[in-house]
C-alpha cells in the first residue's frame, strides 16, 4: 500500500488543480482553500481533514476527478469529506446536508467554508445582488447543518 500524502503534498495538488482559477470576486481560487484548510485547523481538526479542506472543491469544481480521488494516497476519512461535501447537480440543499451531517467530520469542514465564503471583507467585494443572493444561501446552508455563530 502506497504511503498516504503528506499535507504539503495534497495542498500542492490542490493548488495545481486550481491554478488560473479565481473566486467570484476575482481573487486566486488557493486563497479560498488556505483559509477553509485554516478554518478546519483553528476548529480542532486533524490532518485528514485538513486536508479534505484543501480539496474541499475539487471535484465539484472538475479541478479533479472522482477517479483521482478514488486512487489517491489519501485517509479513507479524507476521501470520504470531500465525496460528502460535493455538491452534486441540481441537488436539494436538504439532501446535501444530510450527506453532510451523515459523513464524521464533514460538517466541520462545510462550516470552515461557510464561514470563508460568508466573510462580510469577502462579500463586500461584490455586486450587491450578488453579495444578498449567496448570504441567504450561506445562511440557509448554515441552519440546515444546525451551526450556530461560534462553529
Amino acid at each position: 500500500m502506497p504511503q498516504e500524502m503528506s499535507l504539503t503534498e495534497v495542498e500542492a495538488v490542490a493548488r495545481t488543480a486550481h491554478a488560473g482559477q479565481t473566486d467570484k470576486a476575482g481573487r486566486p481560487y488557493a486563497e479560498h482553500l488556505s483559509a477553509v484548510a485554516e478554518g478546519v485547523r483553528a476548529r480542532g481538526g486533524e490532518d485528514d481533514l485538513v486536508a479534505a479542506a484543501w480539496l474541499h472543491d475539487a471535484v465539484e469544481d472538475g479541478a479533479l476527478s472522482e477517479e483521482w480521488l478514488a486512487r489517491a494516497a489519501l485517509p479513507q476519512r479524507t476521501k470520504d469529506v470531500v465525496r460528502a461535501v460535493t455538491k452534486r447537480p441540481d441537488e436539494e440543499p436538504q439532501a446535501y446536508a444530510r450527506r453532510i451531517l451523515a459523513t464524521p467530520g464533514a460538517r466541520l469542514v462545510k462550516a470552515a467554508d461557510l464561514a470563508h465564503n460568508a466573510d462580510p471583507d469577502r462579500l463586500a467585494l461584490l455586486d450587491e445582488h450578488t453579495a444578498r443572493r449567496l448570504t441567504q444561501k450561506y445562511a440557509t446552508m448554515r441552519g440546515l447543518l444546525g451551526l450556530t455563530p461560534d462553529d
